[in-house]
């Protein structure tokens, strides 16, 4: 497999394969031809994937990295700070290569356009860093809209007709088209609030999410998610805000509203610098929740988490 050169600093190619064994020899490739350049590589891709490119290369297995994408960019927020910038990091004295493979069959509507907004903050994210990140597109399994994204994501395209630029590549497109306006769901409780009120927003989301079911072990994560959101709102946002909980789809969903604009697109998605004092709120939100939606106008923003029960 070929990639852009090494001489530019961030190549962000999508990978569009058909069938197990060209996914296989794709990444395969990819990987071998990381590890003799002497780059770091890594390989977070979900576990069957995972397997088939282990299984491929055989001893060489030892010297990459391995992450199942299905646990550790279960929510899309996670993977930049968690799994793309920790690898990179961790690796800055070079070039480095990786394989994320964010977007698969079976995830679900409400998680698709945060992957696909992540996609395209990749671009961003890594502007001027030393990185290769191949990002796999099952085409015979994902929806013809996500391939379509996938061209405006990525701005070279790897299929069986070789690498070629994409005519599509846009990522501030798919950004601003999946800032979607949120509001809260069927049968939401509601409770609006100001700094007098912050401990009782962290009661009202626990109380709340524990009478719909959530066991005891997530209601932390619920309470610090809401008291970092609403804290959040009285700081940035106006000094007042809205808190909505409600079950959807077999999840705890809070959303926190408030009149103040989110300008940064990478909000969230930056890992802590040392030393970094304050700025972690939606960083730690991302954290603990398994999905975060968030949504900004002139209105003001919307943040929406979710909590498996």
């Amino acid at each position: 497999m070929t990639t852009t050169g090494t001489e530019e600093a961030f190549s962000h190619p999508a990978l569009f394969y058909r069938s197990e064994g060209e996914y296989a020899d794709r990444t395969v490739s990819f990987v071998r031809e990381g590890l003799a350049a002497g780059e770091p590589v890594a390989v977070a891709v979900p576990a069957p994937n995972l397997e088939l490119i282990r299984n491929g290369l055989g001893t060489d297995a030892r010297e990459v990295t391995f992450l199942d994408m299905s646990v550790a960019g279960r929510n899309p927020g996670r993977i930049i700070p968690g799994v793309l910038r920790a690898f990179a990091d961790g690796h800055d004295r070079g070039r480095v290569r990786i394989i994320g493979e964010p977007v698969w069959a079976g995830r679900s509507a409400a998680e698709y356009p945060a992957c696909a907004q992540h996609e395209a903050l990749i671009n961003e994210a890594f502007a001027g860093r030393a990185a290769t990140i191949l990002c796999p597109y099952d085409e015979t399994r994902l929806d013809a809209d996500v391939l379509a994204d996938a061209l405006v994501t990525h701005p070279t395209v790897i299929d069986r007709g070789g690498e070629r630029a994409s005519g599509a590549y846009d990522w501030r497109a798919v950004v601003a088209r999946y800032n979607e306006p949120l509001g809260p769901g069927p049968g939401a409780a509601v409770l609006g609030f100001g700094t007098a009120e912050l401990p009782e927003a962290r009661r009202f989301a626990v109380e709340r999410a524990g009478s719909l079911g959530l066991s005891e072990r997530r209601l932390p994560d619920v309470e610090l998610a809401v008291a970092e959101l609403t804290t959040n709102s009285v700081v940035h946002g106006g000094g007042r805000g809205t808190l909505a909980v409600w079950a959807e789809a077999g999840h705890v969903v809070c959303e926190v509203r408030d009149t103040g604009r989110l300008t940064d697109p990478l909000a969230g998605r930056r890992p802590p610098r040392p030393g970094q004092i304050g700025g972690r709120g939606l960083l730690l939100v991302h954290h603990v929740a398994d999905l975060v939606r968030t949504y900004t106008g002139d209105e003001g923003t919307a943040v929406r988490f979710y909590v498996g029960l």
